[in-house]
């Protein structure tokens, strides 16, 4: 297990408005077509399940999630880049994973890039299955990306 999941300071909390300017710089940092603030202020105003990953009161992490009518939708999972790959997104997913049943889901869908493998691979790990594809989702430099679907059953 990696020692930063070992560390003491290392936490996880709902998000609040003044943490933007954080998730914000994590969000330009990994993605080319980056959410606005503006979208992360309203998932906050609508009352969505986001939280964040701390760090020393750093945040190093974030995710969102809709609930409604017994589904869960994680819209938006991010470590920064410079974390990645020593177990913290699959640690910030568990905890969507555990709120979306408490919220009263009983499927859990997502969507991601068809090249994240390191996601992919996660999301395969955690029980997801593809359940189809979104022909040019994802917009890049030059043309579009396919986006995976997948579903996750709690029941």
């Amino acid at each position: 297990m990696s020692a930063l999941l070992e560390d003491p300071l290392l936490g996880m909390r709902p998000m609040q408005e003044t943490d933007l300017d954080q998730v914000m710089a994590i969000e330009r940092l990994a993605y080319p077509f980056p959410w606005t603030e503006g979208i992360f202020r309203d998932c906050l105003r609508v009352g969505y399940c986001c939280w964040v990953c701390t760090r020393s009161e750093q945040v190093i992490g974030y995710g969102v999630m809709s609930v409604a009518a017994g589904e869960a939708h994680i819209l938006n999972v991010c470590i920064d880049p410079e974390l990645q790959g020593q177990g913290l997104g699959r640690r910030l997913m568990q905890r969507l994973l555990t709120l979306a049943g408490r919220h009263g889901a009983d499927t859990v869908f997502l969507e991601v890039r068809a090249s994240n493998r390191r996601a992919l691979r996660l999301y395969l790990d955690l029980g997801f299955n593809e359940i189809g594809l979104r022909r040019g989702y994802y917009p890049l430099e030059k043309g579009h990306e396919d986006a995976v679907v997948m579903a996750l059953s709690l029941v």
